[in-house]
């Protein structure tokens, strides 16, 4: 049987790079909670869904900071495809 060991110390992330991806998923959570208040109003519901959903919320920004991952690293992909590409000629 074999242990595979991963050392942690390789793996760095920058103080700029947790700033922006904070503020990527704050812009989530802000619009999880626009959206949150467009559904108060358009269904007419009462206003302590703010406050009592928010768990909801919490998760749907979460959601959408992962499909917001996975169109970055989607367009990270095909740049660097074409880089290569283009690198090449």
């Amino acid at each position: 049987m074999t242990l595979i060991y991963i050392d942690m110390k390789d793996i760095k992330i920058t103080a700029k790079r947790q700033k922006t991806e904070l503020m990527i998923w704050g812009g989530c959570f802000l619009f999880a909670f626009l959206l949150n208040i467009f559904s108060i109003i358009l269904f007419d519901t009462e206003w302590k869904e703010l406050y009592t959903q928010l768990l909801w919320v919490f998760s749907l920004s979460i959601g959408f900071y992962f499909l917001a991952l996975f169109f970055r690293l989607l367009y990270w992909l095909i740049r660097n495809v074409i880089r290569k590409k283009t690198s090449k000629k």
